[in-house]
């Protein structure tokens, strides 16, 4: 399963912090605003209990009975069910003495009687129903005027104006937080975009290092990631210098046996002895696996070559005419089917040797015709891509049960075609190498079919 990209989780981890922040900054914004707005509300009711008390109390002294007062600075007093309402109780038989004209009748509720303990002022607040229904913020104080008259003085107000401006306040906050949050978004892509920038450069650059465009890691890189880049050419040197020294052992010890078994073998063909062709016999064996063992040696560090890359259309073209001409006396059908672009991992020798082993066994045993095919068989995720080179002949085919005997090194079923029985051995062992493989099937042309996997870019 592929993970997410290094982009997407900083993406997805700033816009999370975005969203949870401004929620966050949101349900505060709109706290402060309610506690703000309900003082507001408090103090204005505060400010009208206190002056209608000052108005109640100087209508006791000068007249000795209770009016309502003419002006206590808010109009809607006066404006029946407006919402503003005010009431003077008497105590201890809470009867009505005076009331606002806007209550038209009406009792208002009392914070005293629903039980409300008053504050350090003597003020009791709570919200009530009042006339039709309404939600009321109320506010009641005890005043004694003489010794024998104490009374309950009660303001409240509608809250309904008040919920009003929190809900518009609520949507309006929301409204700018969404479009503050959409512009946090949009800019942290943009910086997640803008910061990622080099790592991209440096993927671009080791893909033309493994396509064989260039040589070592090129161009400036931020300071964060400027050691990563020389570290990653150090290590292409010393790819290279481990390559170098593998193909200088190589040649070497080639050079160095070729001499001893050339002179064993010439001693031993001079002489007549039956020992001697028995020693004859075990140099030319001894000089096959040498030089088989050298190969895989050079293969084995060629493929470990950052950028060797090697063109397939032309390689199989060239062999597929070669092979028309080796085999033109018995007048084969070859025919290729070649997928335009497929560039395989390794030496262009590799892949010769691979394909013409493969082409001349299907030759060698087809009776009118030979199919060659490469398909692409692209990689998901992080695999990588493969192709197959399918190659079919319309010969007499091999049993399943033989066909284990022929990936063995020297193993031939039938001596009267020629060969070393070396061939699909070569194959099978050079593909392993490259990380690929060599499978045996029926073909549907009726013979033997060989399908070569190999990575390619």
């Amino acid at each position: 399963m592929r993970s997410p990209s290094l982009a997407r989780r900083l993406f997805l981890l700033a816009a999370l912090w975005s969203a949870l922040s401004l929620a966050l900054a949101g349900v505060v914004l709109v706290a402060v605003f309610r506690a703000s707005a309900e003082r507001a509300f408090d103090e204005r009711l505060e400010v009208n209990l206190k002056t209608l008390i000052g108005a109640v109390g100087s209508e006791i002294e000068q007249t000795g009975f209770i009016k309502a007062p003419d002006n206590l600075g808010e109009p809607r007093f006066e404006l029946p069910l407006s919402g503003w309402y005010w009431m003077v109780r008497s105590e201890p038989d809470g009867k009505v003495v005076a009331a606002s004209n806007s209550l038209t009748g009406e009792v208002l509720a009392s914070p005293f009687d629903l039980g409300v303990v008053p504050d350090a002022n003597g003020v009791a607040r709570s919200s009530v129903i009042g006339p039709d229904t309404q939600t009321l913020r109320a506010l009641e104080r005890r005043i004694a005027i003489d010794d024998d008259k104490n009374y309950r003085v009660v303001v409240a107000g509608d809250t309904g104006g008040l919920s009003r401006d929190l809900f518009t306040f609520s949507v309006q906050t929301i409204a700018i937080l969404a479009l503050v949050g959409i512009g946090l978004v949009l800019t942290t892509f943009i910086q997640v975009r803008i910061g990622l920038k080099p790592l991209e450069r440096m993927r671009q650059a080791l893909f033309r290092i493994r396509t064989g465009e260039a040589e070592r890691l090129e161009g400036e890189f931020p300071s964060e990631i400027a050691p990563l880049a020389q570290e990653l050419n150090a290590l292409i040197e010393a790819n290279r210098e481990v390559v170098e020294r593998a193909r200088t052992q190589v040649g070497n010890l080639a050079h160095a046996l070729k001499t001893p078994l050339s002179v064993i073998t010439n001693e031993a063909r001079g002489s007549q002895v039956p020992f001697a062709g028995l020693v004859s016999e075990q140099a030319a064996l001894m000089r096959d696996q040498i030089q088989n063992y050298l190969e895989r040696a050079r293969i084995a560090a060629q493929r470990r070559v950052i950028g060797v890359v090697t063109e397939v259309g032309p390689v199989l073209e060239r062999l597929v005419r070669a092979m028309r001409r080796i085999h033109a006396d018995r007048d084969l059908e070859i025919q290729l089917i070649n997928h335009e672009g497929l560039r395989f991992r390794g030496e262009q020798q590799d892949l010769e040797e691979m394909a013409g082993n493969l082409i001349d066994n299907a030759c060698k045993w087809a009776r009118s015709r030979v199919r060659v095919e490469i398909s692409a068989r692209p990689g998901t995720g992080l695999e990588r891509n493969f192709m197959s080179v399918l190659v079919d002949d319309d010969g007499p085919g091999i049993s399943p049960e033989k066909r284990a005997e022929i990936g063995k090194r020297g193993k031939r079923l039938d001596e009267t075609v020629p060969g070393t029985g070396l061939g699909l051995s070569i194959v099978t062992e050079l593909a392993a190498l490259y990380g690929g493989r060599l499978d045996l099937g029926d073909s549907p042309l009726g013979g033997f079919r060989c399908e070569l996997t190999l990575p390619v870019l």
